[in-house]
Order: C-alpha cells, then sequence, then structure tokens
C-alpha cells in the first residue's frame, strides 16, 4: 500500500508531469494515494490565475474523474478524492489513466485532462492453490522439464512477477521462461536422475518474487512422486497454434481442433485435452476444450474492445499422467458492433434572437468502440438550421450560430447531431439538442391598415364608441404588449385630444363631444400604437373621420317675412286671373343632400279652389278669376318640409287682401294679356292712348309732389291734410313694411340662380273722396329720414 512507501520511494512515483500537448494537461500520479494528495497545479498549467478562473466558473465535469479527484477553487490544485486501486480500475492492463474534462465559461472552453495512474507494488505473487503434485517417472533424463503451477500477480510493470526460485535440493532445478505477454513461469527442470528405491518423494518450496521495490514474494509447495513405467508423454503437432474468431461469435462456434500423439501403447498412450492450471479463469468463460476431441469452441461474448488476442494454455495427460503442452493464439477481428457515442459536455438552451454568428451553444465529444476505420467517427447537423459544427480538438465539436436568428420565424429549433463511423455497414448515432430562441424587441407594432376611413353619424352620443384599430406585433410578452395613444393635431384649432379619446388597450376610439355637419364635416387624427419593449417601438395610422348629415335642420322660411308665424302680402287686385301669381314662398335648409331638398304644400286655404301651390317652386297662383262671391281676405297656411327620415318642416300662414282699386301690376298681367282671347288691336291702341296719358299726368303728379317735399322739409312739423309724404321706414310693428335687407339674396330651390331683393320703400296712398271709385291715385313719396304720421281709415299701403 502506498501508506507502507518510504518518503523518499513516495516522491520518486509521484511523477506529476503537466503537460499541455494539444490542449490536453496530462499528470501522472501512483495509486493508493492519500484522500487529499496533490495531483496537479490547473491554474500554472493553463498560465492563468485563479481569480481569472474563479470568474469563468471553472469545474470538472467528468462523471468518473470526479469520483476519484477534486478540484480545489481557491487555489485550482487537483487532489486526490478517494483511494485510488489501480488494479480494480484496469486490471491487468499496462497503461491506466482516468480522463477529465475542466470547463470554463465566458466563453466556454473544454480543456481535456488525464490522469496517469502508476502502478505501486502493492501486491504479492499468488499461487492458485498453496500445495501441489507432480508424478514424475524415474526413467527421466536429466533435462526433462516439468511446468509448475504459476503464481498471479496484478501489479504490472517491474511490479509484477519477477522470477521463481525453489528450495535447495540435489535432482531439480527451476528454468524461467518469459511469455509473449511478457509474464513469467516456472519449469522444474530435472538436473540429475531420479531413483525411487532410493526416495520416492520430495517436498519443494516454490518461490514468486516480483520486481517491486522491495521485493514481495508468495509461496507454494511442491509434492513430487516418483513413478514407474509409463515414460511417454503426449506430444502436440504443433508447439504454437495460431488462430481468428470474430468479435460477437455465437456460442459454439468452432476456434480451432488441437491434434496430440503419445508413442506410448495401450492405456499409457490413452490422454485427454485441457485447459492449462494455471490458465486464467476468464479462459474457461470463454472458450471450451472438448477433452476428447480436442475442439475449442466459443463459449462467452468475445469482446475486441476488452481484449484483442488471446494466449491459451493447453495440455494433454496421459494415464501417467505424462503432460503435453501447447500455446494457442487466438487473435480477435474487429467487428462493427459499437455505436459513436456522443456525450454532450455543455449545452446552452435558451439563446436570443439578436445573438451574433459564432455564438457557442453546445460543445460535445464524440468516441467508438471499435477500432480501426470501424472507430472513426464523423459528426454533422442539419443543413436546414442557422447552426454550424467546429472541431476545437481530435473528436471535440462544438456548436456554434452560423447566421442571425429570427424568432418570429422559427422560435424553437431540436438540433439533431448525427454521427456515424467509417464501418461497414455503418453505425450511427443520433443526439437532438433543443435550443429555444428568446423574443428582443425587434418589430414595431403595425396597424392592419395605414390609413382608416371612418364615418360618423352626427348628433353622436359624448363617450361612445363609433371606432377601433388594430395593430399586430409579432414579439411576445411586453415586446408585443400594445398600447394605443392619439397624437397632437389640431382640430378647429383645438387639439385633438379634446375631441377623442382611445382605449390603451383594445384601441377603441371614443368620441368626447358631438359633432354638428353643419359646422365640421371632416378631419383626421394620428393614432400611435407602441409597444412595451427597452427601447419601445412604434407605428403610426391616418384615421379620417368624415361627419355624415342627419336631418337635423327644420326648413327655415326666408320669404315673406313672418310675424309670430303669419305673413301679410300686399294687396292683389280684383282682376286676377288664372295663374297669377300671388306670391312666393322660399325656405333654406341647413342641412345637405336629401335633407336638404325642400317641398311645399299648401294644407290650409280659406278657398282652395281659388290658389293652389307649386311643389318645388313655393309659388301660390291662382287657379280661376275672383268673383264678386269671393272673400276678399284670403288666408292660406303652407307646410314647408324636407326630404330627410324622418321629415323636418315648418309652416306659415299668408294673409293677402283682394281690392277692386288697386291697380295690376302690368308684370303680373304681361302673359295673361298674351293671349289672343282677351284683346284686339283697338284695345292696343286704347292702351297706348291711355298710357301716353297716364305718363303725362304721372309726370305732372311727380313735379308736384317734389315741390311739396321741399315744402314740407323746412316744416316737419306739419303735413298736408289731403297728401300726406311717408318716409321709408323699418317700422318692426308693421307687419307689411318688413322685408329683407338690400344686400340680402333669396334663395330659390330648383331656380339655379340667386335673385337679389331689391330695396323696400314704403308709400301712403290716399284716394280722394270725390273720385273713390276711380283708379287714379294720388301718391307721396316720403324721405326716409321722416317720422310717419298717422292717418286716417281709408289709407293703404302699396310697395314698389
Amino acid at each position: 500500500m502506498a501508506n507502507s512507501l518510504s518518503g523518499g520511494a513516495y516522491f520518486l512515483l509521484l511523477l506529476c508531469v503537466s503537460d499541455l500537448v494539444f490542449g490536453q494537461i496530462r499528470y501522472s500520479i501512483p495509486e493508493e494515494l492519500e484522500i487529499g494528495a496533490f495531483v496537479g497545479n490547473i491554474v500554472e498549467d493553463l498560465a492563468t490565475t485563479v481569480r481569472e478562473l474563479l470568474a469563468r466558473k471553472f469545474r470538472l465535469l467528468s462523471d468518473e474523474g470526479m469520483l476519484y479527484f477534486e478540484l480545489n477553487v481557491e487555489n485550482g490544485i487537483l487532489i486526490v478524492n478517494e483511494r485510488i486501486d489501480r488494479e480494480e480500475l484496469c486490471l491487468e492492463s499496462l497503461t491506466c489513466s482516468l480522463s477529465l474534462e475542466l470547463a470554463v465559461e465566458n466563453p466556454i472552453e473544454v480543456f481535456p485532462v488525464e490522469v496517469e495512474i502508476l502502478d505501486v507494488n502493492d501486491n504479492s505473487p499468488v499461487f492458485p492453490i498453496s500445495r501441489f503434485s507432480l508424478q514424475l517417472a524415474e526413467f527421466f533424463a536429466p533435462g526433462a522439464r516439468f511446468h509448475l503451477e504459476n503464481a498471479h500477480d496484478p501489479d504490472v510493470g517491474t511490479n509484477t512477477i519477477s522470477t521463481y526460485q525453489i528450495s535447495s535440493n540435489e535432482h531439480f532445478g527451476l528454468e524461467i521462461q518469459t511469455r509473449t505477454d511478457g509474464s513469467k513461469i516456472a519449469l522444474l527442470l530435472l538436473e540429475k536422475p531420479l531413483d525411487r528405491e532410493q526416495q520416492s518423494s520430495f517436498e519443494l518450496v516454490l518461490t514468486a518474487v516480483d520486481g517491486g521495490i522491495p521485493h514481495r514474494s508468495g509461496t507454494a509447495k511442491v509434492i513430487i512422486t516418483v513413478t514407474d513405467a509409463n515414460d511417454n508423454a503426449p506430444v502436440f503437432n504443433h508447439e504454437i497454434y495460431r488462430t481468428s474468431v470474430l468479435e460477437n461469435a455465437p456460442k459454439g462456434t468452432l476456434v480451432m481442433k488441437l491434434k496430440a500423439a503419445d508413442l506410448d501403447e495401450g492405456a499409457n498412450a490413452e490422454f485427454k485435452f485441457s485447459f492449462s492450471n494455471y490458465a486464467s479463469h476468464r479462459w474457461g468463460e470463454l472458450f471450451n476444450l472438448d477433452a476428447d476431441t480436442g475442439e475449442i469452441k466459443v463459449h462467452g461474448l468475445l469482446d475486441y474492445e476488452k481484449s484483442n488476442v488471446y494466449e491459451l494454455e493447453v495440455q494433454a495427460v496421459d494415464n501417467a499422467p505424462h503432460v503435453g503442452h501447447a500455446k494457442v493464439l487466438v487473435r480477435i477481428i474487429d467487428m462493427n458492433d459499437n455505436a459513436p457515442e456522443i456525450k454532450l459536455t455543455s449545452v446552452t438552451k435558451m439563446v436570443p434572437e439578436d445573438a451574433a454568428s459564432d455564438t457557442l451553444i453546445a460543445v460535445f465529444s464524440v468516441m467508438d468502440r471499435d477500432s480501426g476505420e470501424n472507430g472513426h467517427v464523423r459528426c454533422r447537423i442539419p443543413m436546414s438550421v442557422p447552426f454550424k459544427l467546429e472541431m476545437t480538438l481530435k473528436n471535440h465539436y462544438k456548436l456554434v450560430t452560423s447566421e442571425l436568428l429570427d424568432r418570429e420565424k422559427t422560435a424553437l429549433y431540436n438540433i439533431s447531431i448525427s454521427a456515424w463511423d467509417a464501418g461497414s455497414p455503418s453505425l450511427s448515432t443520433n443526439k437532438t439538442i433543443v435550443v429555444s430562441i428568446s423574443d428582443v424587441n425587434d418589430n414595431a407594432p403595425g396597424f392592419t391598415q395605414s390609413t382608416y376611413n371612418v364615418y360618423l353619424m352626427e348628433n353622436n352620443t359624448p363617450g361612445a364608441s363609433f371606432f377601433s384599430v388594430t395593430a399586430l406585433d409579432p414579439d411576445l410578452d411586453k415586446n408585443g404588449d400594445i398600447s394605443y395613444s392619439i397624437l397632437e393635431n389640431q382640430i378647429q384649432d383645438v387639439g385633438a385630444p379634446a375631441y377623442f379619446t382611445i382605449n390603451s388597450k383594445s384601441g377603441s376610439i371614443y368620441a368626447l363631444r358631438s359633432f354638428d355637419y353643419e359646422q365640421l364635416k371632416n378631419f383626421q387624427i394620428k393614432v400611435q400604437a407602441q409597444d412595451a419593449g427597452s427601447p419601445p417601438l412604434s407605428s403610426t395610422a391616418l384615421v379620417s373621420i368624415i361627419i355624415l348629415d342627419q336631418n337635423d335642420n327644420a326648413p327655415l322660411i326666408i320669404s315673406p317675412l313672418r310675424w309670430n308665424n303669419s305673413a301679410a302680402v300686399e294687396i292683389r287686385p280684383h282682376s286676377i286671373y288664372p295663374g297669377y301669381l300671388v306670391t312666393k314662398v322660399t325656405a333654406n335648409d341647413a342641412d345637405s343632400g336629401q335633407n336638404a331638398r325642400i317641398s311645399y304644400q299648401l294644407i290650409e286655404a280659406t278657398d282652395r279652389s281659388l290658389v293652389t301651390m307649386g311643389l318645388y317652386s313655393g309659388e301660390i297662383r291662382t287657379t280661376r278669376s275672383f268673383t264678386e262671391k269671393d272673400t276678399t281676405t284670403q288666408r292660406v297656411v303652407v307646410l314647408v318640409k324636407d326630404s330627410g327620415q324622418p321629415s323636418l318642416s315648418s309652416t306659415v300662414t299668408i294673409h293677402f287682401s283682394i281690392s277692386a282699386n288697386v291697380t295690376d301690376n302690368p308684370s303680373e298681367r304681361l302673359d295673361h294679356l298674351r293671349h289672343r282671347e282677351y284683346f284686339s288691336d283697338v284695345n292696343v291702341y286704347l292702351i297706348i292712348i291711355f298710357g301716353s296719358t297716364s305718363l303725362i299726368f304721372m309726370i305732372t303728379i311727380l313735379l308736384l309732389l317734389v315741390l311739396k317735399c321741399k315744402q314740407d322739409r323746412n316744416n316737419m312739423r306739419y303735413h298736408s291734410p289731403t297728401i300726406c309724404c311717408c318716409c321709408l321706414r323699418r317700422n318692426s310693428n308693421d307687419v307689411f313694411n318688413r322685408r329683407p335687407a338690400l344686400n340680402q339674396s333669396l334663395n330659390y330651390y330648383g331656380a339655379g340662380q340667386t335673385l337679389p331683393v331689391s330695396e323696400t320703400y314704403s308709400y301712403r296712398v290716399r284716394l280722394s273722396p270725390e273720385s273713390s271709385n276711380s283708379d287714379f291715385l294720388f301718391l307721396k313719396a316720403c324721405h326716409p329720414k321722416l317720422p310717419l304720421s298717422d292717418n286716417s281709415v281709408g289709407e293703404t299701403s302699396v310697395k314698389t
């Protein structure tokens, strides 16, 4: 044991050699070291510092190595963690080592560490039995050799058996032979003829000595009995047999057939085949030797990876017993029966989508227990993934990114690593690495439309939602959490947020006030969608809002002017005719389209048979001539309505009087007189004469009126008792004097033009008592600045 070694021998065996060859650290230590014994200084061998290794989180990865070794992270020294028995760990293999892997991060690197376990002479040679017998015929000549039981020492190299010794005697000596594997065997050498009558038996001590320092030994007793008679041993036809067999050959497969002969006759020539007594017990597990036929057959599972050659010691024993010996060398032919193995060292399961190319994903190694081409391994991954393999050391690889990642296209990768050997047929292994792509805020929210056209009915309810916008963001979690807002822009010199608000989560837009089509017909607002990423990304959309007209304005009657919802129309002559224009009702509607299309309807009249009304013109015309039976004061009620749904309307009550003494308006009778049945050539002459006379008379009257007006200006307090000058007045109490302003225009539905309203003048007309039935009127125009005086009954008002 290591504890029994002297201090000097211990340090001679502690050959801790640290070599960094092709990135691999190698140490050599003797077996049986105490727990905590020094193995190597990782920090010095990596030419770094403990602080750097601590920062890079260095650690051991090998499960097997971590059972026997421990890495002190405070000083970077590798120490023994468990008692190491080389014989238990590596059996009789000449070389024995443990493989470790040292991993560091930032970046991830893996350093292979190999610790060679050196043999210590901690085992003494042991014979399979402590006492064995030999029977030797007395006639054996000097120089005869006899196989003895060999000892077994599990140590290797110089620590295994180096020689045999036998107790001192005069007849026997030892001959030491070395086998092909380097092991020693002892042959008993007859140096002096035997004489059974002098001495029939011998008891010798056989000692096996190893080459360790200090030496260790084991003993066994050899009992030799001298016999008579059969003096020939069986002899094999070959001293060494050579053959080969495939590994994994099925049980019962014939390996070879032995042949031997005995020169004796009869019973002395009979012999049996068997494995030598000192043969390894493993041979009996792997091979079977038929004692009668000499056939060697496969009995167990042959594995090239455990041993590629077996050296069998066989013997033929007759009844003497005489023993003949031979060797059988069985070479195992390697078969491609081991698939490659993939061992993952480090795996990164989550990678951000903005990771740069050559980002390390995983570190792994591959191995194949087969040899030659059968153990030559290649690796690959699918070409369709954005990753690639790079070889770091022999059979060591790292998986890195080969291009930029995009989580929105692929969020999860199942990367299949395939490893296959060069055997025939080739064997392969697959291992899948699952790599998730973490989200990065690299996508701005996108509206389903860049521009939205929204129609909103006027008089909408404040606070009600009338439209929703939608934006999509393919990012995840907060990177895809969208909030909506309305950007500041002006609507009638007021910021948009004063008119609208938006639900930041759903995108529903709410109107904060009611809109009037007659004041605002359309406008635009900008809506922004912004995610919650860092930094946040956003986009905007334009919402065009078009206000739709609602029939919320009743027609407004412009003409004739009304007072208390009634209108008075000038006095019409008694001589009205069919089609005579009594008056025209004009209205306007602030709405648009169908809601502003106005129609007129006569809903009530003093005599419906007398008047009719144009549906769209608003003109009230007579349908027949006036008769004595008709009432001189007529009243009609006109309904003015639009075409909206529902329809809105206004009404006006119109009063007009028919008087026999009112001069007919030539313009109103023009069309009537054009009908030939109403006049002849004589009538034309009479009209011309009458018109000329009237013109001269009117000029005279006007001159008189001008002179009278000059007198009235000098004395404004007094008026003529017979002729009164009336000034132009705008008296709100006079229904007949209410007319549109000078610059006011009247809009006639369907007329296609706007007609100006002439200036309104007022006249006071007085009929002469002497000519109350006359058609001639005495008129006096009044200055607009002069007050109107109250006139006696019988005066009437005429408009020009």
